[in-house]
This record gives structure tokens, C-alpha cells and sequence, in this order.
């Protein structure tokens, strides 16, 4: 047992105001740790702060797309129910004129980490409109033991860059702001509007528009079921034909809806050829392709990186063996149930600091990551869906 008296305390610099770094800033100040929240928006949420200002035109009318953070649409409700969505500690409860449905759109999940926010005093660790510029290594010691971390940052619309070092790094930045985008012949010369579901937000811009929606996930089926109440026509384009059974039935009652296999190629007029020989003529391609996790902050000197959409090498999704305990990371893992994971990440990353746990060796985490990354290879999941921790097909 460890005693009071030898537990270290860190000044620990947690990035990202979203629900990861929100608990990972309750969890440090719980263990004695210091720790400062920078977060790039004027508030807290991450994905869930929805930003409906997506695009501006410049003087040519051509759209340009404003870089924001979250990938929320207007209409998203929870596919979770509410009961085990919250933190442990803090449930997400029902709340009198609020919306009290037990899979609440996404404003009342927001509303409740503002809540989580104010009943923990969270509010005070966090720098709002704050760019993280930079993050690396100061000096390295023995396996990350005395490495501390400089950290840049700069304030929205602020010329200063501010330098600070910290004992640790917790990086929280999630994983649904950087698009990911398929490789299609023709792709670059089709000259019509090209997006990614990351700046969707309401369906009323496609109204009568020939829309191709490519991708047969949840955000895919959810677009292409809300956009076909205003468009022409709409093609859900998907490596396979497996559809919801919800998404069958709107298909089956509704015209306008097409399945069709992945595109085979673009054309310079406007046609969409899908690989089962049939085309069309679109206005609109949303790529509802997914996401690719991104640090450009980051500077570890190649001890972690992101390799086909694989971020390591983490042990249990958190650690670099390499840099332990001074780097972690919350929030990688996919396909989950995210609080209380991000939770139980936060008391671990927080206890390591602190003395409390100790971490295997280097040798053995490495030793666990090859023979996890062993087991994907032999149940033969690829190498980008590494971080998917439930056992269903990936999107």
C-alpha cells in the first residue's frame, strides 16, 4: 500500500474541454494533481457543442467550409438510452423542462455536461478559445519517469504564443473532427459540391438536388432518410446492401431512395457511375466516411504515431510504452460506451501520476500491444479498425 506522504502530485496539462478531458480534469484534481483544461471553443462539449455555421462564401460565391470542431447535425438524437450514458458518480437524469426522452437529441447531452461541469467546479480549470499550438518533449529521462512537456498555445485571434511546461500531457482531443475521405476515380475533376457528413447540419440546402450519400453507416443511413424529404432523389452508395431494417422500410415506401453498390468513377459532367454499371447525374456527394484521428500538435519524436488509422503504439489504448506516465490518452477507443470508459481511463491516468498504480514494464506493455494487434490480424479486423472495441462491422 502506498502512503499518503509518497503519492506525487503533477501539474498536468489536459487538452480538449469534451467529456473526456472534462473527467480527466476531475479525476487529476481528485488525486491532488494541478491541472489546466485548454480548450479551443468559447465553451465545453467537444463534439457536443454544436456549431451550426459551417460554411461562408467568399467573393466569387465559391463555398469555403469554416474548420469547427464538431460533426453534430441539427436532428442527431442518442442511440443510447440515457440510463447508462452518464459518469458513474453523475447520472444522466431526467430533467424538468428539458428534454426528458430517453434517447435525447444531442442539446441535452451537452446540457448535462454543462451540469457535470458546474457540480465538480470544472469550469475554473478550463481556458476557453485557447489553440494548442505545440506539445513536446522537454527532457527525456528514463522511460518518460522525469520527462516534462512544453506546451504552446495561443488565444483565438491573439498574436502571443504562450509557452508553458507541465510534468504530464493528457491528450483529449477526440476522433470526429478530422474527415476521412475515399480515394474515387475522377474524384478531383468532378467539379460539382463535394462534402463530408463533418459539416452537415440541416437537410433544407439539398432541397431538390440530386443527392449521392456514400457511406452505409449510422450518420450515412440517418443523412440519406433526412435528406429525401427535400431532394429529388437520393443514392445511398455502400460497399454492401446490408441496410437497418428501419432504413428497408423507408426505402420500400419511398421513391426517391436508392441503394446502390460503391461508386466505380466521376465524370467531369456530373455523372456518377456505381460499380453494379448503373449512373447518375448528381448535384451533391456527401462522403459519410468516417474519421481519422490527428495529432498535428504533437511532437514525440516518432515514439507515437498514426499509421493507417492506428494510433501507437498505446498499451490498453492509453499509454505509449515509451512515455509513461508523463503522456496519455483519453478517448481513442470506438464503437463503446464512451462516459464511463472515459471515466474509468481518467481514474487510471490519474492514480498512475499519482503513485497510486503502477504500470507494467516496458517490455511487457510492449509485449501485450504486439500480441493485441496479433489477435486482430488473426480474427482478421483491419488494421484502421484497431481501436473498435465492440465486436460488429465496421462502417
Amino acid at each position: 500500500m502506498v502512503l499518503e506522504r509518497e503519492l506525487s502530485k503533477k501539474d498536468v496539462c489536459v487538452i480538449g474541454a469534451g467529456p473526456s478531458g472534462l473527467v480527466a480534469a476531475r479525476e487529476l484534481r481528485k488525486e491532488g494533481h494541478t491541472a489546466i483544461v485548454l480548450e479551443q471553443n468559447h465553451d465545453i462539449g467537444g463534439q457536443w457543442l454544436y456549431q451550426p455555421d459551417v460554411e461562408a462564401e467568399d467573393h466569387l460565391g465559391r463555398t469555403k467550409y469554416l474548420n469547427v470542431h464538431s460533426s453534430m447535425y441539427d436532428s442527431l438524437r442518442l442511440a443510447s438510452p440515457r440510463e447508462i450514458m452518464g459518469f458513474t458518480d453523475f447520472p444522466f437524469s431526467v430533467k424538468q423542462n428539458r428534454d426528458t426522452r430517453r434517447f435525447p437529441g444531442h442539446k441535452e447531452l451537452w446540457l448535462y455536461l454543462k451540469d457535470f461541469c458546474e457540480f465538480f467546479g470544472l469550469k475554473e480549470m478550463i481556458r476557453f478559445n485557447t489553440r494548442v499550438e505545440y506539445v513536446g518533449m522537454l527532457d527525456y529521462g528514463d522511460f518518460g519517469k522525469d520527462l516534462k512537456w512544453v506546451v504552446k498555445s495561443k488565444e483565438k485571434n491573439g498574436e502571443k504564443t504562450v509557452e508553458e511546461v507541465f510534468d504530464a500531457v493528457v491528450v483529449a482531443t477526440g476522433h470526429y473532427s478530422h474527415p476521412r475521405l475515399p480515394s474515387i476515380k475522377g474524384m478531383d475533376a468532378w467539379k460539382r459540391k463535394q462534402i463530408h457528413s463533418h459539416v452537415y447540419r440541416v437537410p433544407e440546402p439539398f432541397t431538390n438536388e440530386v443527392v449521392v450519400i456514400v457511406g452505409n453507416s449510422q450518420s450515412g443511413q440517418d443523412l440519406s432518410m433526412e435528406i429525401v424529404k427535400v431532394a429529388k432523389e437520393v443514392y445511398l452508395s455502400a460497399r454492401s446492401l446490408d441496410i437497418t431494417e428501419g432504413l428497408s422500410k423507408v426505402i420500400s415506401k419511398n421513391s426517391k431512395l436508392h441503394l446502390r453498390l460503391q461508386i466505380e468513377s466521376l465524370h467531369e459532367d456530373g455523372r456518377v457511375r456505381f460499380e453494379d454499371g448503373s449512373c447518375v447525374i448528381a448535384d451533391t456527394i456527401i462522403y459519410c466516411t468516417g474519421y481519422s484521428y490527428s495529432f498535428p500538435f504533437l511532437d514525440t519524436k516518432g515514439k507515437i504515431g498514426v499509421e493507417d488509422n492506428r494510433v501507437g503504439p498505446l498499451f490498453e489504448h492509453t499509454f505509449p510504452p515509451s512515455l509513461p506516465p508523463s503522456l496519455s490518452f483519453i478517448g481513442i477507443p470506438r464503437k463503446l460506451i464512451g462516459f464511463p470508459f472515459f471515466e474509468s481511463q481518467a481514474k487510471w491516468i490519474a492514480q498512475v501520476l499519482s503513485g497510486k498504480r503502477r504500470l507494467p514494464s516496458y517490455d511487457d506493455m510492449i509485449l501485450s500491444i504486439k500480441e493485441f494487434y496479433r489477435s486482430k490480424e488473426l480474427a482478421g479486423i483491419r488494421k484502421s479498425d484497431t481501436h473498435d472495441i465492440c465486436d460488429f462491422e465496421a462502417s
